[in-house]
């Protein structure tokens, strides 16, 4: 069982950057590929990046491939999405999640992931 906990969203100008930081319990965090999604109102939850459990291997949505760097600490059971350059339409709330096969490089699908956190609104403005 993993528990996550997302920090770091806020209020943004386009253009601007924030980091995400999604904090996990559990001793067992650094054998779970770890996943960024985000859900804009009225759209599905939509994928943003995925790490491997190792950090080694990383891949992104295109929306956001240049723009957003994935990252985790497993010392500090901790996974960041640094997000740059960002746009209006990057507007909304974000979630981490864990995906429950381990040692594995991870999936963009979000049906594969069982464990999220609670979510962190980021708002860009124009």
């Amino acid at each position: 069982q993993v528990q996550l906990v997302e920090s770091g969203g806020g209020l943004v100008q386009a253009g601007g950057s924030l980091r995400l930081s999604c904090a996990a319990s559990g001793r067992t965090f650094s054998s779970y590929a770890m996943g960024w999604f985000r859900q804009a109102p009225g759209k599905e939850r939509e994928f943003v990046a995925r790490i491997s459990w190792t950090g080694g291997n990383t891949y992104y949505a295109d929306s956001v491939k240049g723009r957003f760097t994935i990252s985790r600490d497993n010392a500090k059971n901790t996974v960041y999405l640094q997000m740059n350059s960002l746009k209006p339409e990057d507007t909304a709330v974000y979630y981490c999640a864990a995906d429950p096969a381990r040692f594995t490089i991870g999936t963009a699908n979000v049906g594969e992931y069982d464990y999220w956190g609670q979510g962190t609104q980021v708002t860009v403005s124009s």
